[in-house]
């Protein structure tokens, strides 16, 4: 049974702290990503027209309903035969970014919803283009309600950023993997990976909850 060592966490720290940014740095760009596709989602399946609401609501449920890990497969692996290649960490970022945005989109869904109807009415009482009434009456009151949601998806996704591993993105788990596979030694690279994440997450999730609770009222 292996022994904690200090001294070996000291020597490992700062390849771990080196995939933490790589971990930082997917979650902020994937998440970014999530926002923008996940708002085209959603508004394109309001749309009037079946030939984008529909083509759109089938990619969403076919990204939704197949694993994060065969996506990212598939990015890596598959797409250079066609002669789309990226860089590891930039197909992580696709990859989460393009994942997430299924859901998000379901959060701009409701968050649109959820505008009184007066709202709508209101504007085209005052005609104002369709266009207009999304960037300056509809999609401000809706962000306003689903900032804490989408919190909750970057918290999920900087949870998943393990999977960017099995295409050898160098963030905290490959990191750690590397260093055992080396030292044979997994207790204190595992486990302080495992500790970095709930020190990151669980603030994050607090955090969020007093901002959800200061918009609600």
């Amino acid at each position: 049974m292996n022994n904690w060592s200090w001294s070996y966490v000291g020597e490992i720290m700062p390849d771990i702290l080196k995939g933490l940014w790589i971990t930082i740095q997917a979650t902020i760009y994937g998440s970014l990503v999530s926002f923008a596709l996940g708002l085209v989602w959603a508004v394109a399946l309001r749309s009037r027209s079946r030939w984008l609401s529909w083509p759109v609501s089938v990619f969403v449920e076919f990204i939704r309903n197949t694993p994060l890990l065969v996506q990212l497969f598939f990015l890596f692996f598959v797409l250079p035969g066609w002669g789309l290649a990226f860089s590891p960490l930039a197909t992580g970022v696709i990859g989460l970014g393009l994942h997430y945005s299924t859901y998000t989109s379901e959060v701009y869904r409701a968050g649109i919803d959820g505008v009184p109807p007066g709202q709508w009415e209101a504007a085209t009482a005052l005609s104002l283009p369709r266009r207009r009434t999304w960037t300056a009456v509809i999609l401000p009151q809706a962000f306003r309600r689903v900032v804490p949601a989408l919190g909750n998806y970057v918290i999920a996704m900087f949870k998943d950023t393990p999977l960017l591993a099995g295409i050898t993105v160098a963030d905290m788990l490959f990191q750690a993997n590397s260093i055992s596979a080396t030292t044979f030694d997994y207790l204190e690279p595992i486990t302080i990976v495992g500790i970095l994440f709930v020190v990151i997450s669980y603030p994050t999730s607090l955090l969020l909850r007093a901002l959800e609770r200061r918009l609600v009222r």
